[in-house]
């Protein structure tokens, strides 16, 4: 029934895309003339038509016109327009290459692909940032991240100072698909989220959605966040890098054969943990990482690439405990052209996230990890000027391994043991239209299926009455359920499956040139879930497949925006709403114990999740001064109530802030080109202190005092707030040669804000009174690099 509605949706839809004979066909791929790297997000205009399109993700671009002349005017930001006069009387390849300007004092900040695509698009709930931009922000220790940029946009947090990952309008940091060349990078931080895996030095293009996700993403329920590697120059060599307080890090790139293959390299290392053993320090931490990407173009309708990952961090704390994890992938990827209006893309990636802990005083080393096999194949056809048609087919092959247990040494009391490991395999086909129905209104619709099957070989247990959990009516507190029998299930026997639709729609109405109003709805299905009781994604990661007791997460949202450019494009403003609410969202029994857990449902509850806020995003993109001012209302709320009458839920059943809710986000982004030599940029960041929960009183049971805890999550954290400024001088802007090095100043919060990461309480020893005492993790922190190429 499902592959039907599906099927008669991309029969109605190409049927609506049949054109008239005297119509031709202009497409090609476009380049940056330089390097020959593919260009995502250039603007083809057509004047005289009043069309216009871009360059998808592989810089393949189709335009249907009547045959007649026209002029063609190509753009992207940092670029020389390309203006031709081109006949079109017949479909027609054309290739174009794309200069880069030469450095001037005027900049462009938020790339946009093209004079008012924010207001005409279907798109919303997008932000595009262009790498250049974020070079130009204050970076930590001389070095720029991708995620402290992607923090200043409306919509976005973090949990806390040093927790990983981000939150995106009210999500858990699991709801976020984050992909590098389309694998999936499960923890994005490294040194609890000081630094972000992703090497600025080789990042192509990045997109983060938020809402109105098109129908070929699917398996979250928050986020997408899309960032593609460069491919490399195939013209010339260079090498490019920096050296740091902390860290440094440096690439190569250059031809395998000239204007047919290029590779680049870059990898980056901390070397903190040094200087923390001369100083006689027993804390270690450190990381490092590898980026690497090859391409081939067969011909002009063929190209392979193959791109691959690996990062590791190293944590070891006053030889108490220490932490490792580690992110490697691997993808094998063929962009092929079919004809002027027909493209594919089919990708084999694998992906694979590990985790350990070691926790010496119990003498216990604790792996986990998980891992995935990725098929991908995605076509885009250009039906017409006013219809492009998007679909394809997804499949993953899951392995989870909750726990691989050894002692640590000789003495440990610990036995070596191996928790069951689970397999799934998640499977998808979408289809999604893109479809301009008049000069004012356009659409973006789509119907992705999503099936998620549960697969041996594992050992389920069996619960009364189907209840891991159980209450105790007595003492009003839920319990680990005591299995009453095992089903096992053998190699890749189905013990459950899950299926759904999931429809998505986005609608943009024009007003005027200047200013327009959109709306859109998306249902997502998230199948796999990260199981943590802290805010931070370390030291504690386990992820877990969807089962009889997890259920998957069924996400509903809503936006609705404004859009409006001023002083042709100088200046823009957008603004949205939105409301989601998600069911099936895990919650935790209290007292949960996560780590080892043979039985993970026995401590987990099926709840509801619900977030709603306002975004407003103003920024100023060219001159001198550039930036933005980005702000957000917003609540986010779970509960879990009873299974029955007999049983209050967590919380009394009661809605309570989740742990990263932020009722205020306010971000300030700016940049200052003084001169051709000296460049500054500055941010400032508030936010509300995230939601605690308190003690409200004490007792004494048997000489030991033991605090009584409020409702859960009543209280708040102080609030958070700090500034960050940099400077960048280039000693030689002008220089023809080929070295060039510019030196990077930086101050990350300014004036030392000792932020709260968490409140801890306790009796103080010598006077028995009880105390508060504020954790925080960074002060104030300098930094100095040097960067250069050649």
């Amino acid at each position: 029934m499902r592959c039907k509605i599906i099927c008669t949706l991309l029969f109605i839809t190409i049927s609506f895309g049949v054109h008239s004979q005297n119509k031709v066909t202009l497409s090609g791929i476009i380049t940056i003339k330089t390097t020959t790297e593919t260009i995502h997000g250039a603007n083809i205009f057509i004047p005289e038509a009043k069309v216009s399109t871009v360059t998808d993700a592989y810089g393949f671009y189709s335009i249907t016109l009547p045959k007649r002349e026209y002029n063609l005017i190509i753009s992207y930001v940092g670029f020389e327009n390309i203006e031709e006069r081109i006949t079109l009387m017949e479909n027609t390849r054309r290739d174009f290459s794309m200069l880069e300007k030469s450095k001037t004092i005027d900049e462009v900040v938020i790339k946009n692909t093209g004079s008012a695509s924010n207001i005409r698009t279907p798109e919303m709930s997008v932000n595009k940032l262009s790498v250049s931009t974020i070079k130009k922000m204050p970076a930590v220790m001389g070095e720029v991240d991708i995620l402290k940029a992607i923090l200043q946009l409306p919509g976005v947090s973090n949990a806390q100072e040093g927790a990983t990952g981000f939150n995106v309008r009210g999500g858990s940091v699991d709801g976020n698909l984050v992909m590098l060349d389309e694998a999936v990078v499960y923890n994005t931080s490294h040194l609890f989220g000081f630094f972000s895996v992703f090497n600025a030095d080789i990042i192509k293009d990045l997109k983060l959605y938020k809402g109105g996700i098109p129908a070929q993403f699917g398996g979250r329920t928050s986020s997408v966040l899309d960032i593609y590697q460069k491919e490399g120059n195939n013209k010339e060599y260079h090498i490019a890098g920096g050296i740091g307080a902390v860290s440094s890090r440096l690439s190569a790139e250059g031809p395998i054969i000239k204007d047919k293959g290029s590779f680049i390299v870059a990898g980056r290392a901390s070397y903190a943990h040094l200087f923390m053993k001369l100083a006689d320090n027993s804390n270690s931490v450190s990381f490092y990482d590898l980026n690497a990407k090859l391409n081939y173009k067969i011909n002009d309708n063929n190209r392979v690439f193959l791109s691959a990952y690996f990062g590791k961090d190293k944590m070891d704390f006053n030889n108490f405990f220490s932490n490792n994890y580690s992110n490697s992938f691997f993808n094998l990827r063929w962009n092929h052209i079919f004809s002027d209006k027909f493209f594919s893309n089919a990708s084999v990636i694998y992906s694979k996230y590990d985790y350990g802990l070691k926790i010496k005083y119990v003498g216990i080393d604790w792996v986990s990890n998980i891992r995935n096999y990725n098929l991908k194949y995605n076509f885009t056809h250009h039906l017409s000027d006013r219809l492009i048609l998007n679909y394809g087919i997804n499949s993953i092959y899951y392995q989870f391994n909750p726990g691989t247990i050894k002692p640590l040494d000789a003495t440990s009391p610990i036995n070596a043991d191996q928790i069951e490991k689970k397999y799934a395999l998640e499977n998808a086909v979408y289809i999604s239209t893109e479809q301009r129905i008049t000069d004012k209104l356009s659409l973006n619709y789509g119907l992705r299926y999503s099936n998620f099957l549960r697969l041996g070989e594992q050992n389920i247990n069996n619960y009364t009455n189907n209840e891991a959990v159980v209450f105790n009516p007595d003492l009003q507190i839920y319990g680990e359920g005591t299995p009453t029998g095992i089903t096992h299930y053998n190699k890749n026997k189905k013990i459950i499956s899950f299926g759904n639709l999931e429809p998505r729609l986005a609608i943009s109405y024009v007003i005027d040139d200047n200013q327009s109003v959109k709306g859109s709805y998306n249902r997502m299905s998230q199948y796999i879930h990260l199981i943590s009781n802290t805010a931070s994604v370390s030291p504690l990661d386990i992820w877990a497949p969807s089962d009889q007791y997890l259920k998957p997460e069924i996400l509903d949202q809503l936006a609705l925006g404004y859009f409006r450019n001023f002083s042709n494009g100088k200046y823009s403003l957008e603004t949205e709403a939105f409301y989601k609410k998600t069911k099936n969202k895990a919650d935790y029994i209290d007292g949960a114990e996560l780590i080892a857990n043979r039985a993970i449902e026995q401590v987990l509850l099926n709840g509801e999740a619900r977030a709603y806020g306002l975004e407003v995003m103003l920024k100023k993109n060219t001159g001198k001064l550039t930036g933005w001012l980005s702000y957000t209302l917003s609540r986010a709320e779970q509960r879990t109530p009873g299974r029955n009458e007999d049983e209050p839920g967590i919380n009394n059943g009661k809605w309570y802030r989740a742990n990263y809710n932020k009722t205020h986000n306010f971000s300030l982004t700016a940049t200052y080109q003084l001169t051709k030599k000296w460049s500054f940029g500055g941010i400032f960041t508030y936010q509300t202190g995230k939601a605690a929960t308190y003690p409200i009183g004490k007792y004494q049971y048997q000489g030991i005092t033991i605090a009584n805890y409020g409702a859960r999550n009543a209280n708040s954290l102080p609030s958070y707030h700090h500034l960050d400024l940099s400077a960048t001088y280039t000693p030689k802007p002008d220089n023809k040669r080929r070295w060039k090095g510019e030196w990077v100043f930086s101050i990350y919060n300014v004036y030392n804000r000792s932020n709260a990461a968490s409140i801890m309480f306790e009796q103080n020893r010598e006077t028995g009174v009880s105390e508060a005492k504020k954790i925080s993790i960074f002060g104030i922190v300098p930094g100095v690099a040097y960067n250069f190429r050649f």
